[in-house]
């Protein structure tokens, strides 16, 4: 199979990945959304009233764009990134086909794609856990960015090392039960550690922000992760196993 035919088929699993984005954000993160603004709106309310009691000045200006505009760039952007991750997933995928785990190409897609969530959703998620509107100080963002981004690299990095440990391990003629629980758990291991060395989130939550919309949004964004990363290996395997069933016939009847 071409690399053409894998993006192509990258795009129609990016779609659908987009388009499961785009629900979840929907049906599911919006709703939680929405009752962090609302503590965001009374928080501020409350900060004017204080300054007026103060004696000072207070200028409001409308919103630019309203919610219902937000949520539907929202769900475009939602789209237009999972065309653009279906094309990466592609990509990876002809890169390392020879290299993941399964014995078809459906399982090797989701193979993929779990080790994509583990890396890029699930790690960074243990270190910087996803917070609604009015959790976080603005000052932190850009700590908070470069642990997130300091937690992706070490996780792909570990994989990385993992591959490489896993073909060192098949040189010394190692059982594939064995040598898969060795690297499974040292990775693992080393994962857990490296996770524990990274500084936590240097954000604390408001006594007016309550646990359950937090812990709410937080489910809600590693769902909405966890139904991208799933609906692109799903589809993504599915099609590629389409296009591999469909060719064996064929070769077989030139070789006829």
């Amino acid at each position: 199979m071409s690399l053409g035919d894998l993006l192509r088929r990258g795009l129609a699993a990016g779609a659908a990945a987009g388009c499961a984005a785009a629900l979840m954000l929907w049906l599911v993160v919006e709703p939680v959304l929405r009752q962090a603004l609302k503590v965001e709106d009374a928080r501020g309310a409350e900060e004017t009233k204080a300054l007026i009691a103060a004696g000072g000045h207070v200028h409001t200006e409308d919103p630019l764009v309203s919610r219902t505009l937000q949520v539907i760039g929202g769900m475009g952007t939602a789209l237009i990134i999972g065309l653009l991750f279906g094309v990466v997933f592609a990509v990876v995928f002809a890169a390392t086909r020879h290299r993941l785990p399964g014995a078809t190409d459906f399982g090797r897609s989701l193979a993929l794609a779990a080790l994509g969530f583990l890396a890029f959703a699930l790690a960074p998620m243990l270190t910087i856990p996803a917070n609604p509107p009015a959790v976080g100080d603005p000052g932190s963002v850009n700590q908070r960015e470069l642990v997130f981004l300091l937690t992706i690299i070490i996780s792909v990095a570990l994989l990385i090392a993992a591959f490489s440990f896993d073909r060192f391990l098949s040189e010394k003629n190692l059982s594939a039960p064995a040598r898969i629980s060795i690297v499974a758990v040292s990775f693992v291991v080393v994962l857990a550690a490296a996770l524990v060395a990274i500084p936590d989130s240097p954000d604390s939550i408001a006594s007016d922000m309550g646990a359950q919309i937090v812990w709410d949004f937080r489910i809600a964004s590693i769902g909405l992760r966890a139904a991208v990363f799933a609906v692109i290996g799903l589809v993504f395997g599915l099609l590629v196993s389409r296009k591999a069933a469909a060719v064996e016939p064929d070769r077989a009847t030139v070789a006829a």
